[in-house]
């Protein structure tokens, strides 16, 4: 069995068409798992929304879905996350909005724990040193936990040496076994770790390998989009930055 891993899609329809895109050339996919932040910052939250549902993807709330769903106050957001949020609640149907306000917190699939944020806090924790990794470990029962959040690709294990970081570069396969670990796929529709390429992770259960890949989109098309809408003018310029 082989699963794609995406996360944080901001409600950027061009990112996600080219994962999608990708996914369907590598075949034999039988399942997609969804990290959270379906919507939030982008210019097309509906229209990603509708994509999720028609690929059947399992997927999980993210901080954005919940506030977009008015389940979460946003005075605890930056200006630009706040504002595009109220954008994003105003595009929405009321079907949309109930699919985002049931998505549960986390999902276990064999030996995987799916969760936006952290195990500890599922959706404002970000997982993003190794401190933060190890104290983490003590609030999961499985062998791996996925996480989003972050928009950045990172992995920890956890063995006997303690709490350690595992390079996760695109194309290049990291075989799970026995030490435990948490997955970070990177953001599909807002990448942070300065390469602007779409970011998603297919996990092999055959192999037990984990990769990254990269894909290329059509970043000004979703400036344009956003700039359009009337968003904050920040959430178009940092997508040709991957910051």
């Amino acid at each position: 069995m082989r699963y794609a891993v995406i996360a944080d899609i901001h409600a950027n329809l061009a990112a996600l068409t080219a994962v999608l895109e990708d996914i369907e050339r590598k075949g034999d996919i039988d399942e997609i798992w969804c990290l959270g932040d379906i919507v939030g910052y982008g210019p097309d939250p509906a229209e990603c929304i509708e994509l999720v549902r028609r690929y059947r993807c399992v997927c999980i709330a993210g901080n954005h879905d919940r506030a977009a769903a008015g389940e979460i106050d946003t005075r605890y957001f930056n200006a630009h996350a706040d504002a595009a949020i109220r954008w994003t609640s105003a595009h929405l149907t009321e079907k949309d909005t109930a699919y985002l306000a049931n998505l549960p917190l986390t999902v276990e699939k064999g030996d995987f724990l799916l969760v936006h944020g952290s195990p500890m806090d599922n959706l404002f924790e970000y997982i993003i040193g190794k401190g933060i990794a190890e104290r983490n470990f003590g609030f999961f029962q499985s062998r791996y936990c996925l996480v989003g959040h972050s928009h950045v690709p990172l992995a920890f294990k956890k063995g006997e040496e303690g709490c350690l970081p595992v390079s996760l570069s695109p194309g290049v396969g990291v075989v799970l076994g026995s030490a435990r670990m948490i997955l970070n796929p990177g953001g599909v529709g807002q990448p942070r770790d300065g390469d602007p390429r779409a970011s998603y992770a297919v996990y092999d259960g055959d192999g037990h390998i984990f990769r990254l890949f990269r894909v290329e989109y059509d970043i000004e098309a979703t400036q344009d989009r956003i700039m359009q809408a009337g968003l904050p003018v920040h959430l178009a310029t940092r997508l040709k930055e991957g910051k």
